[in-house]
């Protein structure tokens, strides 16, 4: 056992008496923190670890794919970060991230400069679809860790971490998602990694112009598909102005920066792009769902398991491909 899997294991042992959500138990986020520092840094930088969240589309089943086409670079930039599949997978580099959604920001910065606090909120929930309803219809943050750990716990226990509310439904299953219990050791994980990490809130317009493009840059960009439904899954919508808005954006770079592009592999795509240098379609499976469908009131328990589907997308970029990188 490493020394991370010590401080894990020592985290989940920590005994504390029951107190309001959002309060700080000062005792247990004390003996927290002595833990934590009594145990080395532990670095992520070079292993893929997951993401903190489940993310509906998210590129989980696709990373080796996408990975293979990165170029050589000093800099990696998302503009649509989501779930950040890709991110937490790949060899840390300087990196800037950025998302449009809010409250799933505020939970990455939490994550990132603030764990243990978000750790001692966490530390003693139950994934039970009474804790579900409650964190979603009746439990009202008053500051920005609490919005923290409410997205947090909606995240992991609602329906392939779908959040728009009127499909944020239970789908937690024990054998099948992340247990509570292992919530704080993957936050530590993932704040390990996100460490002088950027992180905005920002139009992806606005993010890319702000970037330093003098640096050797690397953009990867999965932004919301072209003909998704936006109202199921985004809590930010992505118009077709918004995709125009990308494909000219993107047209427009700087000859020196990289960039690669993942979308649903559609014709209307297609024409978007039809100035890109490079252009290759790409299939994965998805995994089976394996929690209960509340919204369509299905259950594990009942033979309920979810079907299989297939991710058809389209990648585009301006750089070559490196031959040692075919797969």
């Amino acid at each position: 056992m490493n020394e991370f899997d010590l401080f894990s294991t020592e985290l989940t042992t920590v005994s504390s008496t029951e107190v309001p959500m959002g309060s700080v138990n000062e005792p247990c986020l004390s003996q927290t923190r002595k833990i934590y520092e009594k145990h080395p840094d532990q670095s992520f930088d070079t292993k893929s670890i997951n993401s903190p969240f489940r993310w509906p589309g998210g590129k989980f089943y696709a990373r080796k794919i996408i990975e293979s086409y990165f170029p050589t670079h000093q800099t990696y930039v998302e503009p649509f970060l989501g779930g950040g599949s890709i991110f937490f997978h790949k060899n840390k580099t300087k990196s800037y991230l950025n998302d449009f959604d809010e409250e799933l920001i505020n939970c990455y910065l939490h994550i990132r400069d603030n764990v243990l606090d978000l750790i001692n909120i966490l530390k003693d929930e139950i994934a039970t679809k009474d804790r579900h309803s409650w964190y979603k219809n009746e439990f009202k943050p008053t500051n920005d860790l609490e919005r923290a750990a409410r997205y947090y716990y909606l995240n992991r226990t609602s329906y392939s971490g779908i959040m728009v509310d009127q499909n944020c439904y239970f789908g937690y299953g024990d054998k099948y998602s992340m247990r509570p219990e292992n919530w704080p050791r993957q936050l530590l994980k993932n704040e390990a990694k996100l460490r002088n990490v950027e992180i905005t809130n920002l139009d992806f317009e606005q993010f890319i112009y702000s970037l330093p493009f003098d640096q050797e840059l690397f953009i990867f960009l999965d932004p919301p598909y072209y003909n998704a439904d936006q109202d199921k899954f985004y809590r930010a919508a992505f118009t077709r102005e918004d995709h125009h808005r990308l494909a000219l954006c993107l047209k427009n770079l700087p000859k020196n920066v990289k960039f690669l592009l993942t979308y649903d592999n559609s014709p209307e795509v297609h024409e978007l792009y039809d100035w890109a240098d490079h252009a290759t379609p790409h299939e994965w499976n998805y995994v089976i769902s394996r929690t209960d469908d509340q919204k369509n009131k299905k259950k594990l328990k009942d033979g309920h398991i979810g079907e299989r589907s297939k991710g058809k997308e389209i990648f585009f970029h301006n750089f070559k491909r490196q031959p040692q990188n075919l797969i």
